[in-house]
Protein backbone atom coordinates (compact mmCIF):
# COMPACT_ATOMS: atom_id res chain seq x y z
CA UNK A 1 0.00 0.00 0.00
CA UNK A 2 2.31 2.69 -1.28
CA UNK A 3 1.37 6.32 -1.88
CA UNK A 4 3.21 9.53 -2.71
CA UNK A 5 3.80 12.60 -0.57
CA UNK A 6 4.74 15.66 -2.65
CA UNK A 7 6.18 18.97 -1.52
CA UNK A 8 7.16 21.97 -3.63
CA UNK A 9 8.93 25.24 -2.94
CA UNK A 10 7.88 28.29 -4.94
CA UNK A 11 8.77 31.94 -5.53
CA UNK A 12 5.21 33.19 -4.89
CA UNK A 13 1.91 31.93 -3.50
CA UNK A 14 0.10 32.30 -6.83
CA UNK A 15 0.51 29.66 -9.56
CA UNK A 16 0.06 32.43 -12.12
CA UNK A 17 2.70 34.80 -10.67
CA UNK A 18 5.09 32.40 -8.94
CA UNK A 19 7.40 29.70 -10.15
CA UNK A 20 8.35 26.28 -8.84
CA UNK A 21 11.89 26.22 -7.46
CA UNK A 22 12.04 22.72 -5.98
CA UNK A 23 10.09 19.47 -5.93
CA UNK A 24 10.39 16.60 -3.49
CA UNK A 25 8.51 13.32 -3.80
CA UNK A 26 8.51 10.63 -1.13
CA UNK A 27 7.03 7.14 -1.29
CA UNK A 28 5.19 6.12 1.89
CA UNK A 29 4.36 2.48 2.55
CA UNK A 30 1.20 2.53 4.66
CA UNK A 31 1.70 -1.07 5.78
CA UNK A 32 4.81 -0.26 7.82
CA UNK A 33 5.56 3.48 7.62
CA UNK A 34 8.70 3.04 5.54
CA UNK A 35 9.66 6.05 3.45
CA UNK A 36 11.83 6.48 0.39
CA UNK A 37 12.81 9.69 -1.40
CA UNK A 38 11.99 9.26 -5.10
CA UNK A 39 12.63 12.77 -6.38
CA UNK A 40 14.60 15.65 -4.89
CA UNK A 41 15.45 18.38 -7.39
CA UNK A 42 15.72 22.13 -7.63
CA UNK A 43 14.39 23.64 -10.84
CA UNK A 44 13.68 26.85 -12.65
CA UNK A 45 10.92 27.86 -15.01
CA UNK A 46 10.64 30.01 -18.09
CA UNK A 47 9.71 33.54 -17.08
CA UNK A 48 11.57 33.53 -13.76
CA UNK A 49 13.38 36.79 -13.23
CA UNK A 50 16.35 37.48 -11.00
CA UNK A 51 14.22 39.99 -9.09
CA UNK A 52 11.36 37.54 -8.49
CA UNK A 53 13.78 34.90 -7.24
CA UNK A 54 15.71 37.31 -5.01
CA UNK A 55 12.48 38.70 -3.52
CA UNK A 56 10.89 35.30 -2.96
CA UNK A 57 10.29 34.17 0.61
CA UNK A 58 12.19 30.91 0.05
CA UNK A 59 15.37 32.80 -0.98
CA UNK A 60 15.10 35.82 1.32
CA UNK A 61 14.61 33.45 4.27
CA UNK A 62 17.83 31.64 3.38
CA UNK A 63 16.38 28.22 2.55
CA UNK A 64 17.47 28.20 -1.11
CA UNK A 65 19.98 30.45 -2.86
CA UNK A 66 19.57 32.35 -6.10
CA UNK A 67 22.44 30.37 -7.63
CA UNK A 68 20.88 27.03 -6.66
CA UNK A 69 17.82 27.96 -8.66
CA UNK A 70 19.75 29.68 -11.43
CA UNK A 71 21.96 26.67 -12.14
CA UNK A 72 19.25 24.03 -11.75
CA UNK A 73 17.57 22.09 -14.56
CA UNK A 74 14.39 23.51 -16.00
CA UNK A 75 11.10 22.12 -14.72
CA UNK A 76 10.32 21.09 -18.29
CA UNK A 77 13.34 18.73 -18.28
CA UNK A 78 11.98 17.07 -15.11
CA UNK A 79 8.36 16.93 -16.23
CA UNK A 80 8.30 13.49 -17.87
CA UNK A 81 10.14 11.85 -14.97
CA UNK A 82 7.84 13.44 -12.37
CA UNK A 83 4.71 12.45 -14.29
CA UNK A 84 6.03 8.88 -14.62
CA UNK A 85 6.49 8.69 -10.85
CA UNK A 86 2.96 9.98 -10.20
CA UNK A 87 1.48 7.59 -12.76
CA UNK A 88 3.26 4.61 -11.15
CA UNK A 89 1.28 5.02 -7.88
CA UNK A 90 -2.35 4.07 -8.56
CA UNK A 91 -3.31 4.44 -4.89
CA UNK A 92 -2.62 8.14 -5.23
CA UNK A 93 -0.73 11.12 -3.93
CA UNK A 94 -1.17 13.90 -1.41
CA UNK A 95 0.63 16.96 -0.13
CA UNK A 96 0.54 18.98 3.05
CA UNK A 97 -1.68 21.85 1.86
CA UNK A 98 -2.62 19.77 -1.16
CA UNK A 99 -4.53 22.53 -2.94
CA UNK A 100 -1.41 24.73 -3.01
CA UNK A 101 1.09 22.12 -4.24
CA UNK A 102 -1.24 20.37 -6.67
CA UNK A 103 -2.59 23.72 -7.88
CA UNK A 104 0.91 24.80 -8.95
CA UNK A 105 1.71 21.45 -10.52
CA UNK A 106 -1.61 21.13 -12.37
CA UNK A 107 -1.21 24.68 -13.66
CA UNK A 108 2.01 23.40 -15.30
CA UNK A 109 0.25 20.43 -16.91
CA UNK A 110 0.88 17.68 -14.36
CA UNK A 111 -1.96 15.20 -13.94
CA UNK A 112 -2.87 13.43 -10.71
CA UNK A 113 -5.00 10.37 -11.45
CA UNK A 114 -5.90 10.00 -7.77
CA UNK A 115 -5.60 12.81 -5.22
CA UNK A 116 -5.84 11.72 -1.60
CA UNK A 117 -7.13 13.86 1.28
CA UNK A 118 -5.02 16.74 2.54
CA UNK A 119 -3.10 15.82 5.72
CA UNK A 120 -2.99 19.48 6.79
CA UNK A 121 -6.78 19.65 6.87
CA UNK A 122 -7.06 16.22 8.49
CA UNK A 123 -4.56 17.23 11.20
CA UNK A 124 -6.51 20.30 12.27
CA UNK A 125 -9.03 18.44 14.45
CA UNK A 126 -6.31 16.25 15.93
CA UNK A 127 -3.72 18.93 16.71
CA UNK A 128 -6.33 21.47 17.88
CA UNK A 129 -3.92 24.39 17.77
CA UNK A 130 -6.31 27.35 17.74
CA UNK A 131 -10.08 27.30 17.42
CA UNK A 132 -11.69 29.81 15.07
CA UNK A 133 -15.21 30.46 16.36
CA UNK A 134 -16.19 32.39 13.22
CA UNK A 135 -15.65 29.33 11.01
CA UNK A 136 -16.24 26.77 13.80
CA UNK A 137 -13.04 24.95 12.96
CA UNK A 138 -9.49 24.45 14.16
CA UNK A 139 -6.51 26.19 12.53
CA UNK A 140 -4.78 24.15 9.85
CA UNK A 141 -1.36 23.36 11.37
CA UNK A 142 1.94 24.06 9.71
CA UNK A 143 4.10 20.99 9.09
CA UNK A 144 6.29 21.69 12.12
CA UNK A 145 3.23 22.22 14.36
CA UNK A 146 1.66 18.93 13.29
CA UNK A 147 4.98 17.11 13.60
CA UNK A 148 5.46 18.45 17.11
CA UNK A 149 1.97 17.26 18.02
CA UNK A 150 2.52 13.70 16.78
CA UNK A 151 6.17 13.49 17.87
CA UNK A 152 6.48 15.75 20.93
CA UNK A 153 9.96 14.60 21.94
CA UNK A 154 11.65 15.55 18.68
CA UNK A 155 13.92 18.38 17.69
CA UNK A 156 12.53 18.76 14.17
CA UNK A 157 12.69 22.15 12.53
CA UNK A 158 11.07 22.48 9.12
CA UNK A 159 13.78 23.46 6.63
CA UNK A 160 11.45 24.27 3.72
CA UNK A 161 13.17 21.98 1.26
CA UNK A 162 11.00 19.75 -0.93
CA UNK A 163 12.16 16.22 -0.14
CA UNK A 164 12.94 16.87 3.53
CA UNK A 165 9.52 18.41 4.09
CA UNK A 166 7.78 15.57 2.21
CA UNK A 167 9.78 13.03 4.25
CA UNK A 168 8.49 14.49 7.53
CA UNK A 169 5.00 15.02 6.14
CA UNK A 170 4.96 11.27 5.39
CA UNK A 171 5.37 10.60 9.13
CA UNK A 172 2.30 12.75 9.82
CA UNK A 173 0.30 10.96 7.12
CA UNK A 174 1.28 7.59 8.57
CA UNK A 175 0.14 8.63 12.05
CA UNK A 176 -3.18 9.85 10.64
CA UNK A 177 -3.52 6.58 8.73
CA UNK A 178 -2.92 4.50 11.88
CA UNK A 179 -5.60 6.55 13.63
CA UNK A 180 -8.06 5.77 10.83
CA UNK A 181 -8.30 9.45 9.83
CA UNK A 182 -6.31 9.31 6.59
CA UNK A 183 -7.87 6.83 4.20
CA UNK A 184 -6.83 5.41 0.86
Amino acid sequence: MKILIIDIETTDLSPQKGHIAEIGIVELDLTNGEKKILFDELCHEKGMTLESVQNSWIVSSGYITVDEIRYSKSLQKHQQRIQSIVDAYPLGATAFNKNFDFGFLEHRGFRFPRKLDCPMQLSAGVCKIKYNPKFKTWKWPKVEEAYDHFFPNNNYTEIHRGADDAYHEADIVYELYKMGIFKV
